[in-house]
């Protein structure tokens, strides 16, 4: 038996990795998995960049944001696997949600033209959002939507950093007015009666990575028993979470005290879907709120490497094509491909695709024969191809 270290920051997307050891998935691959939480992402990525642990648990932009001189960090590090699909939420303070309703929003949690259009007319500027950490779907997802609707973002917009498990009590000194963060951290919100949920961040981009499998690019490399055996078993690990049967035992081991520590019936709206959005017991079912297999969800497409590289490269002001170049050589499909061979586990046979373009379940080529994606539109109708980008 192997042992892999693994830092996490506690949240409902690391539910991969607490499965993998928990189920057993990482003792059929000769595996125990030493998991580490941290308090912040800043923290995960040290760990990671100065060997403290072998893998960790990140969002996906910032071993991209790395790769591109953004931010601290030492050694190059690579995506061998997407963790999850989806799983955030916005939020705004009660005082703020009240203004909304006054003015006729209807929190109808699906349509982000209503949505963001209704928080650019009711925000005071400029608006105070937060989120977990510069370099995270969080704020790209943010800076992309707002920015569409006619709000520029970053420019006109307060994006403060706030470590998720801190999202609450910043919301209640009335340190930010607003949030984007992941489950169950925007659940507590509403729990505690800080704020409202006003979106899931999928309403935007319906189908977007979120958490990767980060390694250090020289470790992955100089160890491809070890990082097979590490993405097989978070793959199965994925496959498990996928099953209807599943979200209430999953909820249950992640709520321990060793793990998130959070009541596992909170913990189990975001892996169902059923989401409280107020203290007025409101709810809504988002299809597909947190993906952890279907779709390919677990494969790191090179054209979404490619979609951060230019998101970050816009509002930074680094030269764009050089920008997703250097991203698509993070996101390691081909680590990916050689990790599940001969394991009977489907891979796509593209390694990149046009993002966006998806409208509903399609069939397209594999490994095996045939996969199906899973639709992921962005909310204002663009597509993004790597090949043309705008």
């Amino acid at each position: 038996m192997t042992t892999i270290s693994i830092g996490y920051v506690p949240l409902l997307d690391a539910a991969p990795l607490i499965i993998a050891q928990e189920m057993g998935f990482a003792r059929e691959e000769g595996l125990e998995l030493a998991l580490r939480p941290a308090p912040s992402w800043s923290s995960v990525r040290d760990m990671l960049s100065f060997g403290a642990v072998d893998a960790a648990h990140m969002l996906a932009p910032l071993p991209i944001a790395s790769a591109l001189g953004l931010g601290a960090g030492t050694a190059p590090l690579c995506a061998v696997s997407v963790l999850s699909m989806n799983g955030t939420v916005i939020g705004v303070s009660n005082a703020l949600a009240e203004k909304l309703r006054g003015a006729g929003h209807d929190f109808g949690f699906d349509n982000a033209i209503a949505a963001g259009t209704a928080l650019i007319a009711a925000a005071e500027a400029p608006l105070r959002i937060g989120v977990p950490f510069p370099f995270s779907m969080h704020a790209e997802l943010l800076i992309y939507w707002l920015s569409a609707l006619g709000l520029p973002a970053p420019q006109n917009v307060d994006i403060r950093t706030v470590p998720p498990s801190s999202m609450a009590d910043a919301l209640a000194a009335d340190e930010i007015d607003a949030f984007c963060v992941g489950e169950p951290w925007g659940s507590l919100v509403v729990e505690q009666n800080i704020g409202q949920l006003l979106l899931p961040s999928s309403a935007i981009w319906r189908s977007f990575p979120e958490k990767v499998l980060a390694m250090r690019t020289g470790w992955a490399e100089e160890n491809p028993v070890l990082c097979g055996k590490l993405i097989r078993a978070l793959v199965k690990s994925a496959r498990w979470l996928a099953k209807p049967t599943s979200p209430t035992l999953a909820a249950e081991m992640l709520s321990r005290p060793d793990y998130l520590n959070i009541p596992w019936d909170v913990l189990e709206r975001g892996l169902t879907g059923q989401l409280q959005i107020s203290a007025r017991v409101e709810r809504r079912e988002v299809p597909d709120f947190l993906g952890f297999y279907r779709g390919a969800a677990t494969f790191p497409w090179r054209s979404q490497a490619e979609w951060i590289g230019l998101q970050l490269a816009r509002r930074t002001g680094l030269e764009r094509a050089a920008s997703m170049a250097a991203a698509a050589k993070v996101f390691r499909p081909d680590i990916y491909r050689a990790a599940l061979d001969g394991s009977g586990m489907d891979v796509p046979g593209a390694s990149s695709r046009v993002e966006g373009a998806v409208s509903h379940p399609t069939a397209v080529a594999s490994a095996l024969g045939q996969i199906t994606l899973m639709p992921d539109p962005f909310f204002d109708g663009r597509v993004f191809d790597p090949s043309t980008p705008e």
